[in-house]
Parts: C-alpha cells; sequence; structure tokens
C-alpha cells in the first residue's frame, strides 16, 4: 500500500493510506489529508491516481509545494517511492509498507552462538534513500536536547522498568520507528542467558501480535552483543551481512539501528528500533545520537543497581539492629520472668502461700511488660486505619491512671490528675491514645525517684485554636536538651536494660496519625513534661468520609441558651 509519512512539521508522525482510485487533497481544509499546519494553504496541493501511478499538483498554494527540494510550476509531478514532498514547514515522504509482520517465537540467544563481525557504520545500498541530514548546528542543538532530557529522566528515578519505558518513550518521540524493543540479560555471569524483553513499543500495533512472542532479528542483536557497538543497516532485507538472518526478511525489517545498553565494559542488553518503510531510512547522525542514548541508559541502570544494593545493606543492617535490640529487651524481661517463676515454684513445693505471693507481682510486672512490648512492636511496624469517634478525654485518662495506679503504690510514687471539665468529647481512637498515654505513664514511673517521686497528668482545652492538650509530668533526673530528639528514635532508650526504645517512637506515631503533635519539655535534673496536643475539629479521620461534629465547650453552650 502506498502512504504519507509526516517527518516534519506540526503533524509529525501521522500516516495517511492512499486509496488506489480517489485523488487526494492536502491542505489544511482537506477531509481525506488533513494537516495542521499553518503554512499550508486551505487547498495546497492534490495527489491523483493514474493508470497506477501518482501525480501531484500544487494548487496555487501561497509557500508552495516542493518534491525533493524542486517547486512544482504548473504541470504536474509524478511521485516514486522515496520521494519528499514538501507542504510549507511539513515535510513528508511517499513510501510503500512492507506486508504485515508474522509474530512466530525467535529465541534470542548469547553471542557465543555467532561469530561474526559488524562494521560500526554502514554505506546505504543503492537502492536505498537516506533523508537528507538536517542543518549541522540545528541536529547539534536537537542533539543537546535529547540528550538533557535523557540525563534529567535518569536521574529522576531507581525504577528499572519505568526508567526504561521513559527511555523508549523519548526514542519514539525523535526516531519514530515503527518498532522499538530494550532487551536485556537475565544473568550477566552466564554467556549463554537469553535475553528478557523489558520494554516492548510498536508505532501502530499488530493485530497478530502474540503476547510472549516478540519478533526480532537475532543476526541483528548478536551483531550488537558480540562486538558492543551500535550498528546501522540501512536496507537491512538486501544487506549481505543479514543473509543468514532469515527473521530480518521474514518481518519486513528495511532499516534498523540496534546499539547496546553499556557501562564501561558491562553491557546490560541492547536497545532496538527499526522500520518496515520501504526506501526510508535511519542517518547516521540518529546512529550516534542512539549510541549516546544507550550509554546513558547503562549509566542509568548501573546507578539503580547500586542504589538497591545500598537500600538492601541498610534493611539487613536495621534488621539486625533491631532484632539485636528487641532480643535485648525480651531476654531481659525473660529473666524477671525467670526469678518470678522460681519463687512461686519454690513456694509451692514448700506450701508457703506468703513466699508465693511475693514472686507472683514479679511474674505480672514482667508478663506487663512483654505485653507491652509486643503491642508496640505491633504497633510501630504494621499501619492500621485509625478509627475515629467522639471520646471524652477524662474517662480515658482515668482508666490510664487506675492501670498505673498499683505500679505507682508499690514504688510509693505519688500519682495526680488535673483533668479540665470544659473538655468535649473529641475524634480520636480511644485504642490508640490509650496506648500512647500508657507509654507515657510507665516512661515517668521509670523515671521518678521511689518514694518522693511525683507523676502529673493534665487536660486542657484550647477553644480559639480547636485543641486538647495532655501533658504528663515527672520529677526524675530529666533529659539533656541535646537528647530530646533521640529519644524518640525507635529502639533508642536512656532507661539502659529497663526500656526497649519503643513507648516514645509508638507515642509520636499515633499521635501524627491523630493529625497532632508532641512536644519534650526536659532539662537536667530538672525532671520531663511530654506534652500531646490534638485537633478537637479534624473531619479527615473518618474512613468514610463522613464529617464529625466540631466540640462545643461549656461556654459555648450557656451562650446559646
Amino acid at each position: 500500500m502506498l502512504v504519507l509519512h509526516v517527518l516534519q512539521g506540526p503533524d509529525r508522525g501521522m500516516r495517511f493510506d492512499l486509496p488506489a482510485d480517489e485523488p487526494q487533497l492536502i491542505g489544511r481544509s482537506s477531509e481525506s489529508l488533513p494537516l495542521t499546519d499553518s503554512t499550508v494553504s486551505r487547498r495546497h496541493a492534490e495527489l491523483t491516481p493514474d493508470d497506477g501511478k501518482w501525480f501531484l499538483r500544487d494548487l496555487d498554494s501561497s509557500n508552495g509545494t516542493f518534491v525533493n527540494g524542486v517547486r512544482i510550476t504548473k504541470d504536474r509531478v509524478e511521485l516514486s517511492p522515496g520521494d519528499q514532498v514538501r507542504c510549507g514547514s511539513t515535510l513528508l515522504i511517499f513510501a510503500v509498507t512492507a506486508q504485515e509482520e508474522k509474530s512466530d517465537r525467535v529465541r534470542v540467544v548469547g553471542p557465543a552462538d555467532m561469530d561474526v563481525t559488524v562494521e560500526r557504520r554502514v554505506d546505504p545500498n543503492e537502492d536505498s534513500m537516506i533523508l537528507a541530514e538536517p542543518d549541522p548546528v540545528k541536529a547539534a542543538i536537537n542533539h543537546l536536547r535529547v540528550i538533557y532530557e535523557l540525563t534529567a529522566l535518569t536521574c529522576s528515578t531507581i525504577d528499572r522498568d519505568g526508567l526504561l519505558s521513559s527511555v523508549m518513550d523519548l526514542i519514539f518521540e525523535e526516531f519514530q520507528p515503527d518498532r522499538g524493543f530494550i532487551l536485556l540479560e537475565k544473568d550477566h555471569e552466564n554467556p549463554q542467558s537469553l535475553l528478557e524483553p523489558v520494554v516492548v513499543r510498536y508505532k501502530t500495533r499488530p493485530k497478530t501480535v502474540d503476547e510472549g512472542r516478540i519478533p526480532v532479528s537475532q543476526t541483528i542483536i548478536q551483531h550488537t552483543l558480540k562486538q558492543g557497538e551500535g550498528i546501522l543497516s540501512t536496507n537491512a532485507m538486501n544487506d549481505t551481512r543479514f543473509r543468514s538472518g532469515d527473521s530480518v526478511r521474514e518481518y519486513g525489517i528495511r532499516s534498523a539501528i540496534c546499539v547496546p545498553i553499556r557501562a564501561g565494559q558491562r553491557i546490560f542488553g541492547v536497545i532496538h528500533i527499526d522500520s518496515s518503510m520501504v526506501q526510508f531510512t535511519f542517518t547516521e547522525s540518529q546512529l550516534r545520537l542512539m549510541d549516546a542514548i544507550g550509554q546513558h541508559a547503562g549509566l542509568a541502570l548501573t546507578n539503580t543497581q547500586l542504589v538497591s544494593s545500598k537500600m538492601q545493606t541498610e534493611r539487613l543492617a536495621a534488621i539486625g539492629q533491631t532484632v539485636a535490640s528487641v532480643s535485648h529487651s525480651i531476654k531481659n524481661i525473660l529473666q524477671g520472668l525467670r526469678g518470678g517463676a522460681d519463687a512461686v515454684e519454690l513456694a509451692l513445693n514448700r506450701g508457703d502461700l506468703k513466699l508465693a505471693r511475693e514472686g507472683w507481682p514479679i511474674l505480672a510486672r514482667n508478663l506487663d511488660r512483654i505485653y507491652g512490648l509486643t503491642l508496640n512492636m505491633l504497633t510501630y511496624s504494621k499501619h492500621r486505619e485509625l478509627e475515629p469517634e467522639l471520646t471524652p478525654l477524662g474517662p480515658l485518662i482515668e482508666e490510664a491512671a487506675q492501670l498505673i495506679g498499683p505500679q505507682c503504690d508499690h514504688r510509693r510514687v505519688g500519682l495526680l490528675l488535673d483533668l479540665a471539665e470544659d473538655l468535649p468529647p473529641i475524634p480520636l481512637d480511644a485504642n490508640a491514645i490509650h496506648q500512647a498515654v500508657m507509654n507515657l505513664l510507665t516512661n515517668a514511673l521509670d523515671a521518678a525517684p521511689p518514694k518522693t517521686g511525683i507523676i502529673t497528668i493534665t487536660t486542657r482545652f484550647l477553644p480559639d485554636r480547636h485543641e486538647a492538650r495532655i501533658t504528663v509530668s515527672d520529677n526524675g533526673p530529666g533529659i539533656a536538651p541535646q537528647r530530646h530528639e533521640e529519644v524518640f528514635e525507635a529502639f533508642h532508650s536512656t532507661k539502659g536494660q529497663r526500656g526497649t526504645g519503643l513507648g516514645l517512637a509508638v507515642t509520636r506515631k499515633i499521635v501524627q496519625e491523630h493529625g497532632g503533635s508532641i512536644e519534650l519539655q526536659s532539662d537536667v535534673g530538672r525532671g520531663t513534661t511530654i506534652v500531646i496536643t490534638l485537633p478537637t475539629d479534624r473531619t479527615d479521620l473518618d474512613s468514610a468520609d463522613t464529617k464529625l461534629p466540631r466540640p462545643i465547650s461549656p461556654a459555648e453552650l450557656e451562650q446559646d441558651f
């Protein structure tokens, strides 16, 4: 079939199929060959079939019609496949399409199966026509633009598949091929390893394409892998070097560029593009640009591998540190459990109930510690959706104080509650906030000195700022200012063997998930104060997007009535 391909201009990349027996109008008002180029007249030129041949004549257009650089005057001009037609700033090529390619399976093997010699550049055969090279200065500027876009692209992502897909997008925009493939080695250490098709792209997707069966030329691919150099075939079907490659002829490949994806001596795979349009070829300038793209892609793949390796190393180091910290904490708790169990066992053997009562608190205390550790680990490591409800904060604080009360009595530490009476119900996940408050109270109890220690819990409502505050204070040894941020890091503890390093990290995570903030106020010898600030009118915590009413203070109720 005869076609017109738009090579330059606003409609670049478009293709017009020419019917066998109908004249075709080229212009901005044409229905058959419409162009959006403002330098093209509404009725610019006409293509007319005559006895199997096509003729072109100008329709008194403003900017004229040119065939192979020569302006058409009054007489019509016969077109031959490969002729270039310029209308205004739009350049078209008159060409013949190849037969639809087949989709038989082709296995791409390693370079050891081939024994070939390939030149880097190939002169065109006599029956091929390379399009005129553009202005060298403009070509250099265009190539620089492509390399700049490619550099920005390769620096913006570390995902291999996404990176290569974007590279192919850029290639199709610049080269306008019929097909494009990016093939990577599955196993770099094995020279017989098959190539993996990572990106497969068609300008017009054939109806016969079968997923998993990618028609590629073994001969061209192996030339590139063997020598590690980019090659250009200006007429692959008639190229003497490719006569052994039946796939070249089978798939109708007329012009092809294949370059290695390499970084130094390492070859990751190849980038291959081809065209089946008769008497159209890629240029040596495009080969050089594609070779640069292959090198940039190789450097980008090297970078992604290095980043991935570093992330894996850091991940393993973090896992090792986590396991070591958790194991140390569990070991300390198990020692306490072992001591309490020994005491209870001895009491049972003697039938001494008093001794058993003395050993049981040790067991209970360490059971609470391992339960708290497990709960904190689950909260810190696993994301779960909050379930906010309008909840009175006072009863929640009182419940936490009742749970910590027996331990305070055992250590003879005072526990004071100063709860605001005007604090209305606020939207929060009661279980999560309860866990956060318990972590703060446990830390305060560990810090407060026995017999003289005091823990104070305060709540306040700030209606002007739509905030509620929870303050937990102790009169312990305090924390130096330079260590304030450290205490919120996971597995960092100031309590030695008694701490797990997860309490404050989990508390901050819970508060931040509620849209609030947490602040540490402390200094050496002056005790420690933790302030939690929670919003009282959040509407974006409800998973069903149902707005929660804003809390109303008692003062506002009095005004309303």
